[in-house]
């Protein structure tokens, strides 16, 4: 049963975008869930937070970023002496603009069930500090858009292309694939990440994404190589070293498979040409 709607025409004055909120929860289990006609964007700063669905219960900790669309229906409890949580309200005309304007992010679009997230010590350092300059803004979608689009971007970032309902310890070792101290390893340094075997973790990216954890390393790999090739002048092998790749020939081999030219061609197309048009391409 849902004993309350809550409306941003309640909780957002006029002329404002964004309404934050930082509450400390009591342990007292709530007698219904709730729901909203807006977004609501909320983490765990401190404790841990048990939250209420319709479908079940889960144990939210600290650094575990929540959004929920409208139509999804809650309730928040605190679990011991210091749960406290920071919960912004978002206009839906906020909404609206952005979900028109926004590439895909899958923590952003999710509809079908609130979307979740972990943050580490640094990412929620970076969040807080953007609520500080938030808390002491206007509040007005600008304010609101200055902090909404960096985690987002950052969100876009780190994003695994694993769906919402696959295993955590998959999510969890796909995020962190995306640093170079992981996929410098390669495969093996993202199955390190799982704790399970090497062809559980195989057989679970096949079931999730129809890959091998060499297939998803090494797109990291290209991406991240093709990225150096257009913001420095290293040397190529250089840049394979910077992506764990010691062997030229299998580092040419692998960037043109994934983009369809050798790294020279990519850097002359996308560096030189951008900056400098016609000039002939290097032969060295």
């Amino acid at each position: 049963m849902i004993d309350r709607i809550l409306r941003h025409a309640d909780i957002l004055p006029p002329g404002t975008a964004i309404h934050m909120t930082r509450a400390a929860l009591t342990p007292t289990r709530p007698r219904a869930l709730h729901g909203h006609d807006f977004v609501e964007l909320f983490w765990v700063q401190n404790g841990r937070v048990r939250h209420h669905l319709r479908g079940g219960t889960a144990t939210l900790t600290e650094g575990t970023l929540v959004l929920l669309r409208p139509g999804l229906t809650h309730a928040l409890q605190g679990r011991g002496d210091a749960a406290l949580v920071v919960s912004l309200a978002l206009h839906p005309d906020l909404v609206a603009s952005l979900d028109a304007r926004l590439p895909p992010v899958a923590f952003w679009q999710a509809q079908d069930g609130p979307a979740v997230i972990r943050r580490d010590i640094r990412q929620m350092a970076d969040l807080n500090a953007a609520a500080r300059r938030l808390e002491h803004s206007r509040r007005d979608a600008l304010a609101a858009e200055a902090f909404i689009l960096p985690l987002l971007s950052d969100l876009s970032h780190h994003d695994t292309g694993l769906p919402p309902d696959a295993p955590g310890w998959l999510t969890a070792a796909c995020a962190a694939a995306q640093t170079p101290e992981v996929y410098r390893d390669g495969a093996a340094g993202l199955v390190a990440q799982t704790g399970q075997t090497h062809p559980h973790v195989s057989r679970s990216l096949r079931r999730w994404l129809g890959q091998t954890p060499t297939d998803y390393v090494n797109t990291i790999r290209m991406t991240q190589a093709a990225r150096a090739l257009t913001t420095d002048n290293d040397p190529l092998a250089v840049v394979a070293e910077g992506v764990g790749l010691a062997n030229l020939s299998h580092f040419h081999k692998l960037f043109r498979a994934h983009h369809g030219m050798t790294p020279l061609q990519y850097r002359q197309q996308f560096q030189r040409d951008v900056v400098q048009p016609g000039l002939p391409e290097p032969t060295d």
